[in-house]
Protein backbone atom coordinates (compact mmCIF):
# COMPACT_ATOMS: atom_id res chain seq x y z
CA UNK A 1 0.00 0.00 0.00
CA UNK A 2 1.76 3.13 -1.11
CA UNK A 3 1.37 6.03 1.35
CA UNK A 4 2.36 9.89 1.34
CA UNK A 5 2.40 12.43 4.00
CA UNK A 6 3.01 16.15 2.95
CA UNK A 7 3.23 18.92 5.48
CA UNK A 8 3.20 22.72 3.62
CA UNK A 9 1.79 26.14 3.17
CA UNK A 10 -0.75 26.88 0.66
CA UNK A 11 -1.43 30.01 -0.91
CA UNK A 12 -4.16 30.59 -3.30
CA UNK A 13 -4.86 32.88 -6.24
CA UNK A 14 -7.58 33.75 -8.62
CA UNK A 15 -6.49 34.68 -11.86
CA UNK A 16 -8.23 36.31 -14.93
CA UNK A 17 -6.71 35.14 -18.34
CA UNK A 18 -4.47 37.76 -19.01
CA UNK A 19 -2.73 37.33 -15.61
CA UNK A 20 -2.58 33.91 -16.01
CA UNK A 21 -0.98 34.22 -19.28
CA UNK A 22 1.52 37.09 -17.56
CA UNK A 23 3.03 34.75 -14.88
CA UNK A 24 3.44 31.85 -17.00
CA UNK A 25 5.18 33.92 -19.33
CA UNK A 26 7.09 35.01 -15.93
CA UNK A 27 7.80 31.79 -14.75
CA UNK A 28 9.37 30.39 -17.40
CA UNK A 29 13.07 31.42 -16.29
CA UNK A 30 12.28 29.29 -13.02
CA UNK A 31 10.16 26.70 -12.84
CA UNK A 32 9.42 23.91 -15.10
CA UNK A 33 6.00 22.05 -16.14
CA UNK A 34 6.02 18.58 -14.62
CA UNK A 35 5.61 15.49 -16.83
CA UNK A 36 1.95 15.17 -17.13
CA UNK A 37 1.26 18.80 -18.92
CA UNK A 38 -2.24 19.09 -18.47
CA UNK A 39 -4.24 16.90 -17.36
CA UNK A 40 -7.83 16.39 -15.21
CA UNK A 41 -8.11 15.39 -11.57
CA UNK A 42 -11.33 13.80 -10.27
CA UNK A 43 -12.61 13.93 -6.28
CA UNK A 44 -15.10 12.59 -4.48
CA UNK A 45 -15.39 14.68 -0.85
CA UNK A 46 -16.77 12.94 2.05
CA UNK A 47 -18.94 14.73 4.60
CA UNK A 48 -21.29 13.93 7.53
CA UNK A 49 -25.26 13.90 7.05
CA UNK A 50 -24.85 17.18 7.76
CA UNK A 51 -22.01 18.41 6.25
CA UNK A 52 -20.14 19.10 9.19
CA UNK A 53 -16.84 19.37 7.88
CA UNK A 54 -17.38 22.06 5.31
CA UNK A 55 -19.50 23.78 7.77
CA UNK A 56 -16.99 24.43 9.96
CA UNK A 57 -14.05 24.45 7.37
CA UNK A 58 -15.85 27.76 6.60
CA UNK A 59 -16.10 29.43 10.03
CA UNK A 60 -11.85 29.13 8.99
CA UNK A 61 -11.20 28.12 12.85
CA UNK A 62 -7.40 27.05 13.56
CA UNK A 63 -7.95 23.70 12.87
CA UNK A 64 -10.24 22.20 10.20
CA UNK A 65 -9.98 18.45 8.08
CA UNK A 66 -11.64 17.12 4.84
CA UNK A 67 -12.08 13.58 3.55
CA UNK A 68 -11.58 12.70 0.06
CA UNK A 69 -10.93 10.32 -2.45
CA UNK A 70 -9.34 11.31 -5.71
CA UNK A 71 -7.77 9.83 -8.74
CA UNK A 72 -5.46 11.48 -11.72
CA UNK A 73 -6.37 11.02 -15.37
CA UNK A 74 -9.27 8.43 -16.92
CA UNK A 75 -10.30 5.93 -14.68
CA UNK A 76 -10.12 1.51 -15.01
CA UNK A 77 -9.19 -1.32 -12.82
CA UNK A 78 -6.05 -0.45 -12.44
CA UNK A 79 -6.00 3.14 -11.98
CA UNK A 80 -4.66 4.67 -8.29
CA UNK A 81 -7.24 5.51 -5.90
CA UNK A 82 -6.05 7.94 -3.18
CA UNK A 83 -7.96 8.03 0.25
CA UNK A 84 -6.85 10.87 1.81
CA UNK A 85 -7.00 13.13 5.10
CA UNK A 86 -6.46 17.01 4.64
CA UNK A 87 -5.86 18.40 7.42
CA UNK A 88 -5.28 22.56 8.39
CA UNK A 89 -4.00 24.06 11.47
CA UNK A 90 -2.80 27.13 12.11
CA UNK A 91 -2.27 27.90 8.16
CA UNK A 92 -0.07 24.39 7.68
CA UNK A 93 -1.44 21.94 5.91
CA UNK A 94 -1.04 18.34 6.94
CA UNK A 95 -2.09 15.61 3.66
CA UNK A 96 -1.95 11.87 4.75
CA UNK A 97 -2.97 9.35 2.01
CA UNK A 98 -2.79 5.95 0.51
CA UNK A 99 -3.34 4.16 -2.49
CA UNK A 100 -5.53 1.34 -3.19
CA UNK A 101 -6.96 0.13 -6.51
CA UNK A 102 -10.69 0.87 -7.57
CA UNK A 103 -12.04 -2.69 -6.31
CA UNK A 104 -9.84 -2.40 -3.26
CA UNK A 105 -11.31 0.98 -2.12
CA UNK A 106 -15.22 0.44 -3.32
CA UNK A 107 -14.88 -2.58 -1.07
CA UNK A 108 -13.76 -0.33 1.63
CA UNK A 109 -15.84 3.00 1.05
CA UNK A 110 -18.84 1.22 0.26
CA UNK A 111 -19.11 -2.17 2.11
CA UNK A 112 -16.81 -1.40 4.97
CA UNK A 113 -14.12 -4.24 4.03
CA UNK A 114 -10.62 -3.39 5.06
CA UNK A 115 -7.77 -4.21 3.28
CA UNK A 116 -4.97 -6.67 4.37
CA UNK A 117 -2.56 -4.27 4.52
CA UNK A 118 -3.01 -1.69 7.41
CA UNK A 119 -0.67 0.65 7.78
CA UNK A 120 -0.28 3.05 10.31
CA UNK A 121 -1.59 5.75 7.67
CA UNK A 122 -4.55 3.54 7.17
CA UNK A 123 -5.62 3.66 10.81
CA UNK A 124 -5.30 7.47 10.69
CA UNK A 125 -7.91 7.35 7.29
CA UNK A 126 -10.07 4.94 9.10
CA UNK A 127 -10.30 6.38 12.14
CA UNK A 128 -11.59 9.88 10.67
CA UNK A 129 -14.12 7.66 8.09
CA UNK A 130 -15.41 6.45 11.21
CA UNK A 131 -15.60 9.16 13.78
CA UNK A 132 -17.70 11.18 11.27
CA UNK A 133 -19.77 8.35 9.72
CA UNK A 134 -18.78 9.81 6.18
CA UNK A 135 -20.76 9.58 3.11
CA UNK A 136 -20.47 10.94 -0.52
CA UNK A 137 -21.30 14.51 -0.76
CA UNK A 138 -19.71 16.06 -4.25
CA UNK A 139 -18.10 14.73 -7.39
CA UNK A 140 -15.18 17.40 -7.57
CA UNK A 141 -12.94 17.78 -11.19
CA UNK A 142 -10.44 20.37 -12.21
CA UNK A 143 -8.21 20.47 -15.40
CA UNK A 144 -4.23 21.16 -13.81
CA UNK A 145 -0.99 21.80 -15.21
CA UNK A 146 1.90 21.89 -12.24
CA UNK A 147 4.91 23.29 -12.40
CA UNK A 148 8.05 23.14 -10.28
CA UNK A 149 11.11 24.77 -9.50
CA UNK A 150 14.36 24.29 -11.38
CA UNK A 151 16.32 25.26 -8.23
CA UNK A 152 13.92 23.75 -5.29
CA UNK A 153 11.63 20.98 -6.76
CA UNK A 154 10.13 21.33 -3.70
CA UNK A 155 8.80 24.59 -4.33
CA UNK A 156 5.29 24.02 -6.59
CA UNK A 157 2.77 25.93 -8.27
CA UNK A 158 -0.15 24.88 -9.61
CA UNK A 159 -3.28 26.17 -12.58
CA UNK A 160 -6.13 24.96 -12.26
CA UNK A 161 -9.06 25.54 -14.84
CA UNK A 162 -12.83 24.13 -15.68
CA UNK A 163 -13.53 23.31 -12.29
CA UNK A 164 -16.71 21.72 -12.37
CA UNK A 165 -18.73 19.48 -9.75
CA UNK A 166 -22.19 17.44 -9.50
CA UNK A 167 -23.67 16.34 -6.44
CA UNK A 168 -25.52 13.19 -7.99
CA UNK A 169 -23.59 10.18 -9.36
CA UNK A 170 -21.04 10.66 -6.63
CA UNK A 171 -18.34 8.34 -8.92
CA UNK A 172 -14.83 8.99 -10.23
CA UNK A 173 -15.44 7.06 -13.58
CA UNK A 174 -18.06 9.44 -14.72
CA UNK A 175 -17.10 13.38 -15.55
CA UNK A 176 -20.37 14.10 -17.38
CA UNK A 177 -23.21 16.56 -16.45
CA UNK A 178 -21.24 18.88 -14.33
CA UNK A 179 -21.63 22.97 -13.74
CA UNK A 180 -19.10 25.00 -13.76
CA UNK A 181 -17.63 26.44 -10.66
CA UNK A 182 -16.27 29.50 -12.19
CA UNK A 183 -16.29 31.32 -15.32
CA UNK A 184 -14.70 30.66 -18.51
CA UNK A 185 -11.16 32.75 -18.50
CA UNK A 186 -10.55 32.25 -14.39
CA UNK A 187 -7.80 30.18 -13.19
CA UNK A 188 -7.01 29.25 -9.76
CA UNK A 189 -3.27 29.12 -8.98
CA UNK A 190 -2.15 27.29 -5.67
CA UNK A 191 1.34 27.93 -4.24
CA UNK A 192 2.62 25.04 -2.15
CA UNK A 193 5.37 25.92 0.14
CA UNK A 194 7.67 23.90 2.23
CA UNK A 195 9.19 26.55 4.10
CA UNK A 196 9.66 30.31 2.64
CA UNK A 197 8.52 31.78 -0.52
CA UNK A 198 11.72 32.84 -2.94
CA UNK A 199 12.15 35.93 -3.29
CA UNK A 200 12.05 36.04 -7.21
CA UNK A 201 8.03 34.71 -6.80
CA UNK A 202 7.67 37.40 -4.13
CA UNK A 203 8.87 39.46 -6.95
CA UNK A 204 6.70 38.66 -9.99
CA UNK A 205 3.38 38.93 -8.08
CA UNK A 206 4.22 42.07 -6.66
CA UNK A 207 5.16 43.30 -10.32
CA UNK A 208 2.08 41.89 -11.48
CA UNK A 209 -0.11 43.09 -8.80
CA UNK A 210 -1.19 39.45 -8.12
CA UNK A 211 -3.15 39.06 -4.34
CA UNK A 212 -4.00 35.84 -2.58
CA UNK A 213 -7.16 34.84 -1.86
CA UNK A 214 -9.24 31.93 0.37
CA UNK A 215 -10.62 29.62 -2.17
CA UNK A 216 -12.02 26.63 -1.17
CA UNK A 217 -13.37 24.56 -4.59
CA UNK A 218 -15.47 22.00 -1.76
CA UNK A 219 -16.27 25.56 -0.14
CA UNK A 220 -17.29 27.61 -3.14
CA UNK A 221 -19.19 24.74 -4.32
CA UNK A 222 -21.05 24.02 -0.91
CA UNK A 223 -21.60 27.93 -0.73
CA UNK A 224 -23.32 27.98 -4.38
CA UNK A 225 -25.81 24.49 -3.34
CA UNK A 226 -26.48 27.15 -0.30
CA UNK A 227 -27.43 29.89 -2.54
CA UNK A 228 -29.48 27.89 -5.33
CA UNK A 229 -31.57 26.95 -2.66
CA UNK A 230 -32.45 29.98 -0.35
CA UNK A 231 -29.84 28.81 2.40
CA UNK A 232 -31.61 25.74 2.83
CA UNK A 233 -28.62 22.71 1.94
CA UNK A 234 -30.88 20.07 -0.14
CA UNK A 235 -29.67 16.17 0.23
Amino acid sequence: MIQKVFNRYEKKYLLTEQEYCAIRKRLEEYMEEDQYGLHTIRNIYYDTADDELIRTSLEKPKYKEKFRVRCYGETDAESNYFLEIKKKYKGVVNKRRIVMKPEEAKAYLEQGQKPKEQSQIFKEVDYVWNRYQLMPKVYLAYDRIALFGKEDPEFWVTFDQNIRSRDFALNLENDAETTKLLEDGYYLMEVKISNAMPLWFVKILTELRIHSTSFSKYGNVYRKSLEENGGRKVC
